[in-house]
């Protein structure tokens, strides 16, 4: 069953109690606006996830995926962006670049994925501050600001809703959590996290959090709907990327766990299920049921399998470098179609290979492609890249990111390779599954047991 991002984890991904159970030697668009704001323009924004398997995919059987998202975007971006009008961005607005590249780009730059190579210049490794504004959420929004479209995604604690504001007709997705189900599962401190870290965070690649509330039954998140989909369905359609597609996206990837770093955030739950692509092709990365504040070291068990470094696998203390070997993992699975440890999808057997730690390279991997993972799919952390004295530095400027302009690339002024086939603005949920629509009607009033657990709320 398809699951919601933050709780309701796909099956390749456990959470701490189910982690110390099965682990070895263990002991344990453009500018941002309020759904409340009158605006003319449309918003966008989503949070859940498809309930996929993890295939071993061959990359022999691999047909010319470039090939593929080329066409792909040569018949959709041109469609795409006639409906949505505008350029994309989630900057603040004095973030946003002075000229729009998505209007200035030319239709060979539009229409094909060669696009890519406009992050081929030479480039100052300097990233922009991104705002660190902390913003009020709480109490802001009832279920009277929104009418409820559809349902997006399903799962163990409630569901994901598209919705439309009716102050300013933007689409949004509401989160919606069943309290006696969190409270069940033991996942209190986890929704509470997931709140308290996307409230703190305002940045181009991740979603935006826009406003919380509860009942006496359930809980509530206003956040981006994120038109585009997951990056996992793409990939899957792809059976792999070609070499320039998987670094842009793992670019933006580095540059928002760069920032999450820097406000001592770990997300802990990189994967490509939680990706998500916007109207213009750009990441947003979903789903911060795991995310924590740590300052220095931290031993909870939880992530997703495939993904997990070895000091949490062997429970040990662990740090921020754990997002940086998960960057490993998400580059190696983009290029060759399947995770480096996978194994029959056993957890158990994925821990023993993670912890042997040998990692086969396909030959057909570009060389610099090899060199970089090997320094962040590493289980010395005196070795892997992102823990070392330059810290996030020694990823970007490693040669295998030589070509890309990072601050072009966080201003959403590269073209993405590939635009998805969407009505942007429009509330178009197609790159989403249909389900059952609730038959419980939110909104109840009476007693709350668990009220006072989620006081952020």
């Amino acid at each position: 069953m398809p699951t919601l991002g933050g709780l309701l984890k796909k099956r390749r991904t456990k959470d701490s109690q189910t982690l110390s159970k099965e682990l070895p030697g263990s002991t344990a668009g453009h500018t941002s606006t309020s759904p409340i704001a009158a605006d003319n323009t449309h918003h966008h924004h989503l949070h859940f996830h498809n309930n996929h398997h993890h295939p071993s995919d061959n990359p022999a059987n691999s047909a010319n995926p470039a090939a593929s998202i080329a066409k792909q975007q040569s018949n959709q971006s041109s469609a795409s962006k006639a409906a949505d009008g505008q350029t994309a961005s989630m900057q603040s607005p004095a973030l946003q670049p002075s000229t729009s590249a998505h209007s200035n780009a030319s239709p060979q730059q539009h229409g094909n994925a060669a696009s890519i190579q406009n992050i081929i210049h030479p480039s100052e490794h300097n990233t922009p501050q991104v705002s660190r504004t902390e913003r009020t959420t709480k109490g802001k929004y009832t279920l009277d600001d929104f009418a409820i479209q559809r349902t997006l995604g399903t799962g163990s604690f409630g569901r994901v809703h598209l919705v439309q504001s009716k102050h300013n007709h933007r689409f949004y997705a509401i989160k919606v959590l069943k309290k006696a189900q969190v409270v069940k599962m033991k996942q209190i401190e986890h929704t509470n996290d997931e709140r308290r870290m996307l409230n703190r965070v305002r940045h181009p690649f991740l979603i935006t959090l826009w406003g919380t509330w509860q009942d006496s039954r359930n809980l509530y998140m206003v956040m981006d709907f994120v038109e585009g989909g997951e990056l996992f369905s793409l990939l899957r359609k792809s059976q792999r990327f070609p070499n320039p597609v998987a670094k842009f996206y793992a670019a933006e990837v580095t540059l928002a766990i760069e920032y999450l770093h820097s406000l001592d955030i770990i997300y802990r739950d990189l994967k490509p299920e939680n990706l998500l692509l916007d109207r213009h092709g750009h990441l947003k990365i979903t789903d911060f049921g795991f995310a924590k504040e740590v300052p220095d070291i931290t031993w909870t068990l939880c992530g997703t399998p495939d993904y997990l470094a070895p000091e949490v696998v062997a429970s040990k203390g662990y740090n921020k470098s754990v997002d940086w070997w998960s960057l490993g993992i998400l580059i190696f699975e983009m290029l060759c179609g399947f995770t480096p440890f996978w194994d029959q999808g056993s957890p158990v057997k994925i821990y023993q290979n993670i912890l042997q730690g040998r990692v086969k390279f396909p030959p057909y991997l570009h060389s610099d492609a090899v060199d970089l993972l090997s320094r962040l799919i590493t289980a010395d952390l005196t070795k892997r890249l992102g823990n070392l004295h330059a810290g996030p530095n020694d990823i970007k400027n490693h040669p295998w990111f030589a070509e890309v302009t990072w601050e072009r690339l966080l201003k959403k002024e590269i073209d993405a390779p590939y635009v998805p086939p969407i009505r942007g603005g429009q509330g178009d949920a197609s790159q989403y599954e249909s389900y059952q629509e609730e038959t419980e009607p939110y909104g109840h009033a009476g007693d709350d047991a668990h009220g006072h657990l989620f006081a952020d709320f």
